[in-house]
C-alpha cells in the first residue's frame, strides 16, 4: 500500500489537506472555501482552483516520497464536490464505504488519482417516521472509522460533532454506521453572529469556556418560547447591561442547542456514552448539555479529531487494496 499520501476532506465552508507518510503529517493545509461556493456559484470552480493550489504546495514539500494517489473525503464526492459518488444506505462500515468508493482522475485539479469516499444515507431510524428519521453525510462516516480504529470511539457509542452543521452519528455494535441527525445550526449562529441585530451583542471568535447558568438559560427559553424568541433574549440580555458578550453568546448557544438537543436525546438510549468533535468551537456548551441530559461525554481535541479523519481515508485505501 502506498506509504506516502496526499488526503483531503471538503466541508460546507473549508477544505483541509494534509502530505502523509504512514499515521504522520508532513504538512497540512487549508483554505476557506468548500461546498457552500459551489452552491452559491453554481459551479466547483472555486473549490477546484483551491484544491489545486493546496495540493501543488504540499508537492513541494522538501524530503517527502512523491505521492501516487489522493484520498478524498467529505462534501467533495457530492454534488457540490469534484465528483459525485452516491451515497450507501446505513448500515455501513468499512467494507461498504471501500467497496463504493470511486477512483478517477480530475485534470483540472492534479494529474493524481483522487479516490473518493461516499457519505453514508438514512433512511429511516428508530422512533421517526417520514423525512423526519431520513439524513445524509459525507466525511463523518470516515471519522467514525478512523477514531474507532484508534480507540476513541467505542461501538454502541454516539459521535457529535459540531462544524458548520452539528451532527449526531450512532454507531452499532459492530462499529458501522447506525444512523444520522443533522441540523444547520453552525451555520444559523454564524447568520445570527454576523448578519443580525445580535451582532453587536455578541463577540468576534469562539468561547474559551460558555458559562454554565446562561446556557441553561438559554436551553430553558428555547424549550419555552421556540428558537426564534429565545435568540432575540441575547438582544434584551445586551440592553440590560448585566451581561458581557461572551455571556450572551453562551445563551444564544444554549438555546440553539435546546432547538436540537430533545430529538438528539430522543435517539439515544439512556446513559449512551457521546464523544464532541469540534467542541471547542462552543466552549463545552453541549457538554454541559449532554452530561445534564446523563449522557456520559468525551471530548476530543483539534489532534485527535485530525488523527482520526486520516486514519478512517488510510483505512478505507487498504480495504480496497487487494492482497496476495
Amino acid at each position: 500500500m502506498d506509504d506516502t499520501l496526499l488526503c483531503v476532506d471538503v466541508g460546507t465552508t473549508n477544505t483541509r489537506a494534509w502530505l502523509t507518510e504512514g499515521a504522520s503529517v508532513r504538512v497540512r493545509r487549508e483554505a476557506p472555501v468548500g461546498a457552500r461556493d459551489t452552491a452559491r456559484d453554481g459551479h466547483p470552480g472555486a473549490l477546484a482552483r483551491a484544491l489545486h493550489d493546496l495540493l501543488a504546495d504540499l508537492r513541494r514539500a522538501p524530503g517527502a516520497t512523491p505521492p501516487r494517489r489522493i484520498l478524498a473525503a467529505g462534501m467533495i464526492s457530492s454534488a457540490q464536490g469534484l465528483c459525485e459518488v452516491a451515497h450507501v444506505p446505513a448500515p455501513a462500515g468499512l467494507a461498504e464505504l471501500a467497496a463504493a468508493s470511486r477512483e478517477q482522475v480530475v485534470a483540472q485539479v492534479s494529474d493524481l488519482p483522487f479516490l473518493f469516499v461516499p457519505g453514508v444515507r438514512t433512511h429511516s431510524r428508530p422512533g421517526a417516521e417520514g423525512i423526519a428519521g431520513q439524513d445524509v453525510m459525507r466525511g463523518e462516516e470516515t471519522l467514525c472509522l478512523g477514531l474507532a480504529s484508534l480507540g476513541l470511539l467505542a461501538p454502541g457509542a454516539a459521535l457529535l460533532c459540531l462544524g458548520s452543521h452539528w451532527k449526531l452519528v450512532r454507531l452499532d455494535r459492530d462499529g458501522r454506521v447506525l444512523f444520522s441527525i443533522t441540523s444547520i445550526a453552525g451555520e444559523l449562529l454564524s447568520a445570527v453572529r454576523a448578519q443580525t441585530i445580535l451582532a453587536s451583542a455578541l463577540p468576534d471568535g469562539w468561547l474559551e469556556q460558555a458559562d454554565a447558568s446562561q446556557v441553561r438559560g438559554g436551553l430553558r427559553e428555547a424549550r419555552r418560547s421556540g428558537l426564534a424568541r429565545a435568540l432575540f433574549c441575547v438582544r434584551l440580555l445586551e440592553q440590560a447591561r448585566e451581561t458581557s458578550p461572551a455571556e450572551r453568546l453562551s445563551f444564544a448557544l444554549g438555546a440553539l442547542i435546546g432547538s436540537d438537543l430533545g430529538h438528539l436525546s430522543a435517539a439515544l438510549d439512556a446513559g449512551t456514552a457521546v464523544t464532541i468533535s469540534g467542541g471547542e468551537k462552543t466552549g463545552g456548551a453541549w457538554a454541559l448539555a449532554l452530561e445534564d441530559a446523563g449522557h456520559p461525554v468525551r471530548s476530543l481535541t483539534a489532534g485527535q479529531a485530525e488523527a482520526g479523519l486520516l486514519a478512517g481515508l488510510r483505512a478505507i485505501h487498504a480495504a480496497r487494496v487487494p492482497t496476495a
